[in-house]
């Protein structure tokens, strides 16, 4: 039996995961059996978490269908304007609170997001299986350089980072998911992600070293790991980073 060949035509950053020839054009692609159109747009390297719409012969599908020969398939991202309301959509609602995990290489990025304010999950020794597992549970958005970790079927929120330098990479996040309203800065512990609360100097004044105690009367205290913070001579260094990575006027 002759394989069959269908045509693809990928839009906007979807072709940031396809070779120089297949961007922004149709090309044919060949196929044997009968595959579903998700395995087919995966092996040509775009993960189903990019995906939004899928049209085969104009007509809206869902991951699920088998192609045929001579097929016309156009795939498009994640709509932010677009009226999409007839058509199927891939993707599973928006989730009502923004939460992350990153993968191993995405370290300082993972710190930004905290600083921040974003509940973002990180540890050096995560497995993929791993993230997918607590992405799956918690409901959080997998941020990846790894294409092949949002192939995982049970990766329903998740976005592989173009940039390899974390200040680009926050940009990135941040322009992606609309991030910028919802910011909440020095909220969270870069280090752990736990929650910072303010907490009364005399309740740690035992922990602090002689200038911070002489100097500062204000200070928070992280509810994990009890990493205590205050106002120091960084802070202005860390307000300027928050108000370059939210693209805000100094």
């Amino acid at each position: 039996m002759s394989p069959s060949t269908a045509t693809f035509r990928f839009y906007e950053e979807l072709n940031d995961f396809l070779p120089p020839h297949r961007r922004k054009v149709r090309f044919p692609t060949t196929f044997g059996d009968s595959p579903s159109v998700k395995d087919i747009i995966e092996s040509l390297g775009v993960p189903h978490t990019e995906i939004d719409v899928i049209l085969v012969n104009g007509v809206s599908i869902d991951f699920s269908y088998r192609m045929h020969d001579k097929d016309d398939v156009v795939v498009y991202p994640v709509f932010e304007s677009l009226d999409v309301t007839n058509v199927t959509r891939l993707r599973p609602a928006p989730l009502r609170t923004v939460a992350f995990i990153c993968d191993v290489h995405l370290g300082r990025l993972a710190r930004a997001l905290r600083v921040l304010g974003f509940n973002t999950l990180y540890r050096n020794d995560y497995t993929d299986h791993e993230i997918v597992a607590i992405a799956s549970s918690d409901h959080r958005i997998v941020l990846t350089r790894d294409r092949g970790l949002l192939k995982h079927s049970a990766v329903t929120h998740g976005y592989c980072v173009r940039s390899t330098e974390w200040r680009e990479q926050a940009h990135e996040i941040i322009e992606r998911f609309d991030l910028q309203k919802v910011s909440v800065p020095f909220s969270r512990c870069a280090l752990c992600n736990g929650i910072i609360a303010r907490v009364e100097k005399n309740e740690i004044i035992d922990l602090l070293k002689g200038q911070t105690k002489k100097c500062y009367d204000i200070f928070s205290r992280c509810d994990s790991c009890g990493k205590i913070y205050w106002e120091g001579s960084h802070f202005a260094k860390l307000r300027e980073l928050v108000g370059e990575l939210l693209n805000q006027k100094k």
